[in-house]
Order: structure tokens, then sequence, then C-alpha cells
């Protein structure tokens, strides 16, 4: 892989202008999509539809393999980020496992806090089971605050008696919002996107002075037995490395089926940047193999019946 690409990369992130005066979510958004919305892949079709009461946007690719459905939460701290500004990122995932995506437009903070993401969510998720998709078929993903939602949106799902789906892959998964990850404080020199203080007032916006430990805010606090197989990666150099490994290690603990990937000298969701960033075409790819291996074959979570040989 290139360190040549990764300086780069390092460069390009540290060179975005940082404001003064903290700026307005409005502001935030804004600024958020211009800088990272990429255009859809060649070869995925795009259209609006409606998830769960909340607007959607569906990617399918040309090649599609089978029922298989991928349930995608896009990152921005629950305050910033929407379909639109992921829709690169889903459609690569998507198109690389040969899977029709859903990227649901989830209520967004400060104006909606905690627990509405989590609410829409499990909407979502419902809706998907309701209409006849098959757990086996489904899978989810999501990045950064993202992350932190798809492992919580199952969560939830457990809790309301609904089955887990087949796998769920998460990118710099957000999932401790007291902020008590050794990595928030240690990793801030090499985090060339965030600060602690950045991260800290995101988890004011959203959860204010709620339970920030709260499972379904924070998994990394939550009992996750019962969980899907689950691939995690994260990059060496973001604050939030510590959120990642905590996350995979209470996997583990809780008898869930849990790979975690860390890229050495890599930022935060790194994945947007495939296409020039060999390591982010490779994660991408790894993870689109994960989604797919795990389709149709059920796992206990499910509580249903395995498919028949």
């Amino acid at each position: 892989m290139s360190r040549q690409q990764r300086d780069a990369l390092d460069a390009m992130l540290r060179s975005a202008p940082r404001s003064e005066t903290p700026p307005t979510p409005e502001e935030q958004r804004s600024g958020f999509a211009a800088a990272v919305t990429r255009p859809v892949p060649e070869g995925v079709v795009t259209r609006r539809t409606v998830l769960g009461g909340r607007t959607a946007l569906e990617l399918e690719p040309a090649e599609v393999s089978g029922q298989g459905r991928l349930l995608y939460l896009h990152g921005g701290g629950y305050v910033i980020g929407s379909p639109d500004t992921h829709a690169g990122l889903v459609g690569e995932l998507a198109r690389r496992a040969g899977l029709r995506a859903l990227s649901v437009d989830y209520r967004l903070a400060p104006e909606h806090p905690f627990p509405a993401a989590v609410d829409d969510g499990l909407a979502a998720y419902r809706e998907l089971l309701a209409t006849g998709t098959d757990p086996r078929d489904l899978v989810v993903a999501g990045d950064s605050a993202g992350g932190g939602l798809s492992i919580a949106t199952l969560l939830a799902a457990r809790e309301a008696g609904l089955p887990q789906p087949a796998a769920v892959v998460v990118f710099s998964p957000w999932v401790d919002l007291t902020l008590a990850g050794g990595s928030i404080r240690s990793k801030e020199g090499a985090d060339p996107i965030f600060t602690e203080a950045d991260v800290r007032a995101y988890a004011d916006l959203y959860v204010g002075a709620g339970d920030r430990a709260h499972p379904l805010a924070s998994p990394v606090f939550a009992d996750l037995t019962g969980l899907p197989p689950l691939l995690v990666q994260v990059g060496a150099n973001e604050v939030l490395l510590d959120d990642a490994v905590r996350l995979a290690g209470r996997a583990g603990a809780d008898d869930v089926e849990v790979t975690l990937e860390v890229g050495p000298g890599l930022p935060h969701v790194f994945q947007h940047h495939y296409g020039r960033l060999d390591e982010a075409d490779a994660a991408l790819d790894r993870a689109a193999r994960f989604l797919a291996a795990h389709l149709g074959t059920g796992h206990p979570g499910t509580d249903r019946p395995e498919p028949a040989h």
C-alpha cells in the first residue's frame, strides 16, 4: 500500500480551514456536503423512496446477486451528513458486494436529539422485515456515528423481539459518547480531522444533558449478546480508535463473531477515499466479501431455521 497516498491524504485533511467561532449546524452541514460528497459509481442506479417513515436513497448496482439487501446508516456525528453525502461510498460498497442498498435519511440533532436517530433506524429495519425481506438476506452497515447507530439499531431490534440480520459492518464507529476511550486524547495530534473538543460538541448536540452512557447512545456499554457477525474497520490515526477496539472487545466478550481491522497511518472513515487510496479500496473489498459471505447462511441471532441443504 502507498505511503505516499497516505501522506498526501493526511496533508489534504489537515489543510481544511477551521473556523475561529463554532459554526452552526446548518453551516456544518453545507460544509460537510461540499467536502465529502462524491458521485454515485457508474452502473449504480439511484431512486428516492421512503423507509420507516423517512426518505431514503435506494442504490441498485447493475449486477446484483440474489435477494440480498443492505441497510446503510450514514455518519456525521448525528448532526450532519445525509444519504446524498454518502451516496458514493454506499454505492461503492453495494457495487462491490452485489447488493441493493437503502440509505436512510434519519433525523438529525440538535433539532431531533437522541433517541430520534435510533427510532428511525429501528423503523427502517422493521419495515424491511415487515415487507418481506428475510433477515438472512439483510445486512447492515454504517460509518462513524452511523456505525454506532447501526449497532444501536440492532440492539433496539433485539429488544423489540425482531430477528437479527445476517451481518453488520462498521467503519470507524463512534460508540462511546462519554469519550472515555484513551485515544480521544492520545491520538489527537495524529488525527488530521478531529479533536476531543470536536467530538464532545457533537455529543452535546445529540444527547445534551441526557445519559451519554445509555446503551443505545453508547453501544460500547451494551450487552451485545445475539448480534450478528461483526466487522469493524478503523484507522490508527483517529481519536475514535479506542471506540472501535473496545466495541470489538465487547462483542467478543458477549460471544459475537467479530473481526477487527486497524489500518496503520489511516484517518477516520478512510474508506471515503476509494479510488485515490489503495487501503480504502482494499478495505471496501474486504467489507463487501464479509457481507456477501454471510448472506443467506443465517446465524443463531436470527431465530429462524437454517435453509435446507
